[in-house]
């Protein structure tokens, strides 16, 4: 993963905050830092939109006709309990995003995560296998509305942009309004490419820049693709289907979706190129669909071409997998340095926040020392998203879980709506990418989730120690969670003591493991308290207290924790 240049320690640990300790002067103490991380984009929490259904800003772009026979607008998909989903363009746009950019602000974010822009076919697919409420890769009478279907990787999709809002203006507007853009990109495939009746235009192909076709699949399967004698197949792998009985679903297609060449030089010009073109125009992260399923050689290339216009770009992919050791690869410096969405982190938290298991449960997912991932600090952790079905909690378990999500490590990452419980438990049919819209995004400010959500989230976007700082349990067991996280580098020093607790009554906490004396202030409820040797406080039902001393660690023992933590955060090849 990047690293960060100690210039710029000091602006980092110190944007959005006054209280971090500066050493003055000399003293006994190690000169050591102590830190989680230093990758400048952990001071970000992320608000991630499927941007056709967040809100419809400009009505002109929707495109209503689009499709003919085959058209792209509104088609529901009924559900028998009367919670329809929709695969159809439901008018979600940059307009919308960015005329709500002082919401998702206000709420503790400092980037937004979109789905990707580039341009996808103008009807509805016909092949694929039909779709229902609980289908998962059937693909019949879906529209592109998400995005991940792309045919010219260079050209905007028409029902995003505006008559006056170009990419362009968009990510110069959300960087005026305080907030980052994370761009969705995807380098594993285009378009579904087979079983259609009969051929659709954009299905299957792909353009350049100048709008000439350089790749049909011509509604052929894989293995009758001629990549040798056919120029225009030579731009995909020709492995079919792979049952996981026989072989890695990895090996081969996902669904009908054309499955690109990772060893064709072309098809790694063609997307570092267009994906340059974006950054140049103002993507300041990237999220990387469905890594897994190229090689990790392809990923290190990218990687190379992407740092090497843009030292130290963020980045971090989807490996849809629930084996730490599996996603883990990916962060490795040598397979291209790219962090990861942290699947096993998801799976523990629905199990605790949503199906009632204790804190233990998030444990072995942390791995701070000696784990698999080069950094866990750089990790995206998120309890759900659009490719499975939305976290079914009660408000309390949404709660809790923020509480979480924004105090431990890693950077946090939410779906848009989750801020007041929006489609819970619904599939990617059955609702899970429902139009939000105006009126709902009005609303939330008065709800539960929302106000307990930007309490926690503002908390984190101003307490340095809290994105970056090293992790140390205290306790994770049942319904309580007491950990500290520390920073001290370059002479500049936090410790946040945080306490959550998920149980229908109050906790009556003490701490006094590590604790180190001094004034602490309470971070959230205002006031200050003077610690010698211990430190008690009343953590609410489904609350939580953080407790801040803005000064050097100097306990022996808690230093040399530190240390040992600070020594063994970094794991896989070196």
């Amino acid at each position: 993963m990047p690293r960060t240049s100690p210039l710029l320690l000091a602006a980092l640990l110190c944007a959005g905050c006054s209280h971090v300790a500066t050493r003055n002067a000399p003293d006994a103490l190690d000169t050591t830092d102590l830190y989680g991380t230093l990758e400048p984009f952990a001071e970000h929490a992320v608000y991630f939109v499927v941007t056709d259904r967040f809100v419809n800003g400009d009505p002109a772009n929707d495109h209503r006709e689009q499709g003919g026979a085959h058209r792209t607008f509104d088609i529901p998909v009924r559900c028998p309990d009367g919670i329809d989903g929709n695969i159809g363009y439901l008018g979600g746009d940059f307009r919308g995003v960015l005329d709500n950019a002082g919401y998702i602000r206000d709420m503790g974010f400092g980037a937004v995560w979109i789905t990707p822009i580039v341009d996808n076919p103008d009807e509805a697919f016909t092949g694929g296998d039909p779709i229902s409420c609980n289908s998962t890769l059937s693909d019949r009478g879906k529209t592109g509305y998400h995005g991940y279907w792309g045919t010219n990787f260079y050209r905007l999709d028409e029902h995003l942009p505006s008559a006056d809002l170009d990419f362009r203006g968009f990510t110069d507007g959300m960087r005026a309004a305080g907030l980052k853009t994370v761009l969705d990109i995807v380098g594993n495939h285009g378009s579904p490419s087979w079983t259609m009746p009969t051929a659709q235009p954009g299905f299957g192909q792909i353009f350049d820049a100048q709008g000439r076709l350089v790749a049909d699949h011509q509604n052929l399967p894989p293995q009758q693709l001629d990549p040798a004698g056919n120029p225009l197949h030579a731009f995909y792998s020709n492995v079919g289907p792979v049952d996981a009985k026989t072989g890695s679903i990895f090996d081969g297609n996902l669904a009908q979706l054309s499955d690109f060449d990772a060893a064709n030089p072309a098809v790694m010009a063609y997307l570092a190129g267009a994906y340059l073109q974006w950054i140049d125009q103002g993507a300041d992260a990237f999220r990387v669909d469905t890594i897994a399923w190229m090689p990790h050689a392809f990923w290190r290339e990218f990687a190379e071409r992407i740092r090497t216009r843009h030292p130290g770009f963020f980045m971090f992919g989807e490996a849809f997998e629930f084996d730490a050791n599996r996603i883990a690869e990916h962060t490795w410096p040598g397979n291209g340095g790219i962090s990861v969405l942290d699947f096993p982190m998801k799976q523990a938290m629905d199990e605790v926040f949503a199906q009632g298991a204790g804190f233990e449960r998030l444990a072995p997912s942390l791995h701070l020392e000696g784990g698999p991932y080069a950094n866990p600090y750089e990790l995206t952790t998120f309890y759900d998203n659009h490719d499975m079905p939305r976290m079914d909690a009660s408000d309390a378990g949404f709660i809790d879980a923020h509480n979480w999500l924004f105090t431990a490590r890693g950077i946090p990452v939410i779906y848009y709506g989750s801020e007041t419980g929006f489609m819970r438990g619904r599939a990617e049919h059955a609702g899970n990418r429902a139009y939000f819209g105006q009126a709902r995004v009005d609303a939330a400010p008065a709800h539960p989730i929302h106000a307990a959500l930007t309490r926690v989230a503002n908390l984190r976007r101003t307490t340095p120690a809290l994105q970056r700082g090293l992790q140390l349990q205290l306790e994770l067991e049942g319904d309580r969670a007491a950990f500290y996280r520390v920073l001290d580098v370059e002479g500049r020093a936090q410790i946040a003591l945080v306490l959550l607790n998920k149980g229908e009554a109050p906790w009556q906490a003490e701490v006094t493991r590590w604790l180190e004396p001094g004034t602490w202030r309470d971070a959230l409820d205002g006031g200050t308290r003077a610690v010698t040797d211990r430190l008690q406080a009343t953590v609410p039902a489904h609350g939580l207290r953080v407790f801040v001393l803005d000064a050097v660690p100097r306990r022996a023992d808690l230093r040399a924790r530190l240390r040992q933590a600070m020594d063994g955060r970094l794991g896989g090849p070196r």
